[in-house]
């Protein structure tokens, strides 16, 4: 689905992304674990094309778009949830979700997934985003960005400061999209998409990763199936 090589960044003189090579294979979850100011958020943006690349290829689906505009990967196929949520807290939550359809059809709707994934949502539909606790202002983002019906979901610390009972929902909302069974054993019917998710919860990406990436100075540490995350000592990485 992705595949990534080679890629540098820098900031002034220094060194930020170097030289990494990965893949996210498609239908499964690709975790990447890493401390504070280590270079994730830098990848994902840059991946986005927030933040340009120095060099590198960037291949979605078999075309590079190491040189294309946000909006043109977003066209692709690319969902983005950034961290701190960035929604517009003026607008309600109906507008903030609509604003998901931007590469759609002009008469494209909100998917139904977004309400059945996020029930509250539907509740505060004429509310402002920015009157939404933290936890809701995540699942508006997150479902703002499955609105634009991606191929690949980019999220990034989606835990961040939410609430036990929420990290619970985005939880279940990514092993649906993922094509993984629910709490009762009922799998979806929906063809899954492939997700990116950056982290430092360590339960958290455990109990979703298919395969991780631990970074460190910009550099890939360590990495490996998601199964072997407790053998690899993964956790031991992560510690301050």
């Amino acid at each position: 689905m992705l595949t990534v090589s080679n890629l540098n960044q820098y900031y002034g003189g220094s060194h930020i992304l170097r030289d990494l090579s990965f893949e996210v294979p498609a239908g499964q979850v690709t975790c990447l674990l890493g401390r504070n100011g280590v270079g994730k958020t830098t990848l994902l943006r840059t991946l986005m094309g927030v933040v340009p690349a120095k060099t590198g290829t960037l291949t979605f689906n078999g075309v590079d778009l190491a040189h294309t505009k946000p909006e043109d990967r977003a066209r692709a196929g690319i969902g983005y949830v950034p961290q701190g949520r960035e929604i517009f807290s003026r607008l309600t939550v109906e507008e903030n979700l609509r604003m998901g359809l931007a590469t759609q059809p002009r008469s494209a709707r909100v998917p139904e997934l977004v309400f059945e994934l996020f029930p509250v949502l539907r509740k505060m539909l004429n509310r402002r985003g920015g009157d939404l606790s933290g936890g809701q202002q995540q699942q508006l983002a997150i479902g703002r960005a499955i609105a634009s019906n991606p191929k690949l979901l980019i999220l990034d610390e989606p835990t961040e400061g939410i609430q036990p009972s929420i990290i619970k929902d985005i939880e279940r909302a990514i092993r649906v999209l993922a094509g993984r069974p629910a709490a009762d054993g009922t799998v979806s019917t929906r063809e899954p998409i492939s997700i990116l998710l950056c982290e430092q919860y360590y339960d958290f990406a455990r109990s979703l990763a298919d395969h991780y990436l631990v970074m460190e100075r910009g550099e890939f540490l360590k990495r490996g199936a998601g199964a072997d995350m407790e053998r690899d000592k993964v956790r031991e990485l992560l510690a301050v």
